[in-house]
């Protein structure tokens, strides 16, 4: 699904712009999944995984998600630079068509600049567009507390925990947390 453009002002001053990701996009995309695997423990990924993202994976991955009815792909650019990005993707199944799936990140850089919360402003926007919705479902990783801080204050709340979800190089074990918004 494309998304229109919507320009903010960070809490920097400077300006941002959120969007539907284009092909212009892909080489800062690739930077900025490399990048952002490196700056924190709390991305699914680690640097050396992140040669499986190509620039053809990446157009084929907008091109599909652009053309989607049901799920959507923004991206944060901030000075010609890929600041963010955040997914949504909706449940295709009967019974579980009420349910739509959140992921977000942002390179540190721009950390408590305001864009965590217009991106998940929009997330929430698109699913309550999308009709039949009635809950809205994200990952967040235990000692990820400015994450979860976002997220409860976007209305999501904690509903469960798998233990020892992550096993970080060092060895150490880290729970995740699925955290649910409940549509109103």
């Amino acid at each position: 699904m494309v998304v229109n453009e919507t320009w903010f002002e960070m809490k920097d001053g400077r300006k941002a712009l959120i969007r539907s990701p284009r092909e212009e996009d892909i080489p800062g995309m690739l930077d900025y999944l490399l990048l952002s695997a490196g700056e924190t423990e709390f991305i699914l990924r680690y640097p050396e995984e992140c040669g499986k993202y190509t620039y053809e994976g990446e157009k084929a991955l907008f091109e599909r998600l652009n053309a989607s009815q049901e799920d959507a792909m923004l991206v944060c650019i901030v000075d010609g630079k890929v600041a963010g990005s955040c997914q949504i993707s909706f449940h295709q199944r009967l019974k579980t068509k009420h349910r739509a799936s959140v992921a977000i990140a942002l390179l540190r850089e721009f950390w408590g600049q305001g864009i965590g919360t217009r991106l998940l402003q929009e997330m929430i926007g698109i699913a309550q567009r999308h009709g039949g919705i009635l809950q809205m479902e994200l990952e967040v990783v235990e000692g990820n507390d400015r994450a979860r801080h976002l997220y409860e204050k976007m209305g999501f709340r904690i509903a469960g925990v798998r233990p020892n979800a992550i096993c970080l190089k060092d060895g150490r074990l880290l729970h995740e947390y699925l955290m649910i918004r409940t549509m109103e």
